[in-house]
């Protein structure tokens, strides 16, 4: 049977759709890992903080998908009319949400994820969480919006690679932690912002030719396909090597056994991307879906992994006495 067309679906369907669930492990695992990063250096942990940090990290991702799709509608219309069976549909070229409501949806997520950054400051009294709730806003809302909108000057990858890599988890680690745990933050976040940038340059592979007709400078458009398709699993590579040097220095006791999970999860991805790379040629948007899903996995689960092993890490420290 085939698929039923987005825009055929029930209202609320239609929004579970248009949210693209799929793609919010990139800001969630980050947000853990800086949850762990402040567990580490406290000893301790707080529900509440935890609450509020996937929460934010929630409307961020809704904020970030909505406003995207409203920012980006006429380069989506031109990628469907490029790409009408290989192109998934969009959710406001094929008409599965109106541009108004995702709009007006996408600023009430971004108002929401300001909102969550105050009440943290004021039940939890984190002086300062305002204006990290602010920044990492801002850093988001300057990839699509005016005036400033770096995904079509040439650095949206960066900025994505400065959100997700070290805004994001910053501001979760204070969140948890009441304190900027800068030691441990300054030895993760150099790995995972290559491992950002690595996700954010493969985003862009599908939208190569749409984007560049439609005046867009991504950094696909720019460098091209075979280079970014070499570039990306590099990035992976030197990230999981920035990893693997901070083990020891992150727990002593632990040493490389604590970066161990997280550096086989990137292993098992690169593997998975090198395997897919060569189909993953300009137009072949199937092949880069599969590409771009291996190390978008693999970043999330390295993520994961390694926040997992920080808070047992302080678990056994505390255990040990």
């Amino acid at each position: 049977m085939p698929a039923v067309h987005p825009a055929l679906l029930p209202w609320p369907r239609r929004w579970v759709f248009a949210l693209k669930l799929d793609g919010w492990p990139k800001l969630l695992a980050p947000a853990l890992l800086g949850h762990a990063l402040g567990i580490a250096a406290l000893g301790a942990w707080d529900p509440r903080a935890l609450l509020l940090g996937l929460a934010h990290a929630a409307a961020l991702a809704v904020a970030i998908v909505l406003l995207n799709d409203y920012t980006d509608r006429d380069v989506d219309a031109l990628k469907r009319q490029l790409y009408p069976v290989e192109c998934s549909p969009k959710t406001i070229p094929d008409g599965v949400l109106g541009a108004q409501a995702v709009l007006l949806a996408g600023i009430g997520a971004a108002i929401l994820s300001l909102a969550i950054a105050v009440l943290g400051a004021d039940w939890l009294s984190r002086p300062g969480l305002a204006l990290g709730g602010l920044a990492c806003l801002a850093c988001f809302l300057a990839y699509s919006c005016g005036p400033v909108r770096l995904n079509y000057r040439g650095g949206g990858e960066f900025l994505e690679m400065l959100g997700v890599g070290a805004l994001l988890p910053a501001f979760n680690a204070y969140l948890q932690a009441g304190a900027l745990v800068w030691g441990p933050l300054a030895l993760v976040a150099p790995g995972l912002m290559l491992l950002a940038l690595a996700s954010a340059i493969s985003s862009g592979l599908a939208d190569e030719v749409s984007d560049r007709r439609g005046g867009k400078t991504t950094f696909v458009t720019l460098h091209g396909n075979a280079f970014c398709r070499t570039l990306a699993p590099g990035l992976v590579t030197a990230g999981a090597i920035l990893w693997a040097l901070a083990g020891r220095a992150l727990d002593p006791l632990l040493g490389a056994w604590l970066v161990l999970p997280a550096l086989l999860a990137l292993i098992v991805a690169l593997r998975e991307i090198l395997a897919a790379s060569p189909a993953a040629r300009t137009h072949q948007l199937a092949a880069i879906r599969v590409f771009k899903g291996a190390l978008n996995r693999g970043v999330a689960a390295a993520c994961i992994l390694l926040a997992i092993a920080l808070v047992v890490g302080a678990w056994l420290h505390r255990s040990l006495g």
